[in-house]
């Protein structure tokens, strides 16, 4: 099902540009708040949140009017993660919310992230319904003046937050023995983040928690680890942790300064809910998910599958199976326990609850031996380069001397104009052989 204006994780681009601009925002405001108007109700209701980014201030005021104009009352909540969104999103009982946000893309870049009702990302096919009403006649959904949405901001939106987080755990948890490090990436996770874990009775050292619009993810946060590594080893912590810029995701850094990606955390996770009699049914990977991992499962006698690249994908492949625990590499992951998508400062606490006794997060997280594994991004200028013959020709040849030996995987990034290349092997001359006749045909 191919979509215009929705990628693998909401609507995401350069500001300015494209599909990211006032203009636009207004027309998805009306038409999501058309789609989400529920007749059975007596007051509709739209949730919204962002991260710091300096354009939020510009797409937020139309978007609002988009959704006003579809007579739905807002809400804005101002910067806090995008789980927080999709928590009070279904606590406030509202038709939907949505989060202003480019993830881990750069400060120049924005968009946006929705939820239904039921605090979930939504479905393809109610992607498509609200792109069709995107591009139909705008002033076929503009209601009258007497009946069009009212706005309020909603100032304790952090704090509702984090009592809903601490609400998972026994009150008697605390973290008064432990020395933290978070990195906020000075995105939506920066206020939540520090206030979270100092109210458990942490010391914690705080990165990336002075957002000035412009700072978003640079240098820091979950796709830069060196600098949480780094801290961990100034200050002796007993844990690392890195959020990206709307906060779903999160890379941790053990005593050791050693960074656990999303895989590791997975592992970790699984073998402990098992052995507690809370995982259900198994675990839900992606096509990025290391072939170490995959074979842990099978030793471990948990099942795994694979879904496509997004942690929605993940998602929807959890409902279906009822699994209540999946992720991706890049350290989305999803508690079905306790959420409906990827959250940082969720998985943040389940891990140092089962740190709690002094167990050292090096150990926690020796749970298996990664395969060799290589990840390209190509910046391209048009990812239908992918499609070309002589592309598809050059990732054939490159299959075929793989075969038996490792895996290849090569797609379009949902978010990005980038092609990802992802190898694995044990024979790592073989692996760079097999990318670089691949990179050879997009350069």
């Amino acid at each position: 099902m191919k979509k215009k204006y929705f990628g693998t994780d909401g609507i995401r681009g350069t500001v300015n540009q494209g599909n990211i601009n006032g203009e636009k925002f207004f027309k998805f405001g009306l038409a999501a708040g058309t789609h989400f108007t529920n007749q059975k109700k007596t007051k509709q209701i739209a949730v919204i949140a962002k991260d710091t980014r300096l354009s939020g201030y510009t797409l937020e005021p139309a978007l609002v009017s988009g959704l006003t104009s579809a007579g739905m009352n807002v809400f804005t909540l101002g910067p806090l993660p995008t789980n927080g969104l999709a928590m009070l999103t279904k606590k406030m009982k509202a038709n939907m919310g949505i989060m202003i946000t480019a993830s881990h893309n750069p400060y120049y870049d924005n968009g946006l992230k929705l939820f239904g009702p039921d605090g979930l990302k939504l479905s393809d096919k109610i992607e498509k319904k609200i792109e069709g009403l995107i591009d139909s006649k705008t002033s076929k959904h503009l209601l009258k003046p007497k009946i069009l949405g009212r706005v309020k901001r909603l100032e304790t939106a952090n704090i509702d937050y984090i009592k809903i987080l601490k609400s998972n755990f026994p009150k008697n948890f605390n973290l008064k023995k432990m020395k933290i490090v978070i990195d906020c990436a000075n995105g939506a996770g920066y206020k939540a983040g520090v206030k979270l874990l100092i109210s458990l009775g942490a010391k914690v050292f705080s990165i990336g928690v002075k957002p000035n619009g412009l700072n978003i993810n640079e240098r820091c946060g979950s796709t830069y680890p060196n600098k949480i590594q780094a801290a961990v080893k100034k200050h002796k912590a007993h844990l690392g942790i890195a959020l990206d810029g709307d906060a779903d995701r999160i890379i941790l850094c053990d005593e050791k300064s050693k960074i656990i990606d999303g895989d590791q955390i997975l592992a970790m996770l699984a073998k402990r809910w098992k052995s507690k009699k809370l995982l259900k049914g198994g675990v839900v990977g992606t096509l990025m998910s290391n072939y170490g991992l995959e074979q842990f499962f099978k030793y471990e006698k948990i099942k795994f599958i694979r879904a496509n690249v997004g942690d929605r994908y993940v998602k929807e492949k959890m409902k279906k199976y009822h699994y209540n625990l999946g992720g991706e590499q890049s350290g989305h992951i999803i508690l079905g326990k306790f959420a409906t998508t990827g959250d940082g400062l969720l998985v943040a606490l389940e891990i140092l609850f089962s740190l709690r006794k002094g167990k050292k997060a090096s150990k926690a997280f020796s749970m298996f031996k990664p395969v060799p594994q290589i990840l390209e991004n190509i910046f391209v200028k048009n990812k239908n380069i992918i499609n070309q013959s002589k592309t598809k020709i050059a990732i054939n040849t490159a299959y075929k001397l793989i075969k038996n030996q490792g895996r290849l995987l090569v797609r379009k990034s949902g978010t990005e104009p980038k092609i990802r290349i992802m190898g694995e092997s044990y024979n790592k001359d073989l692996l760079k052989k097999c990318i670089q006749i691949i990179k050879k045909t997009i350069y």
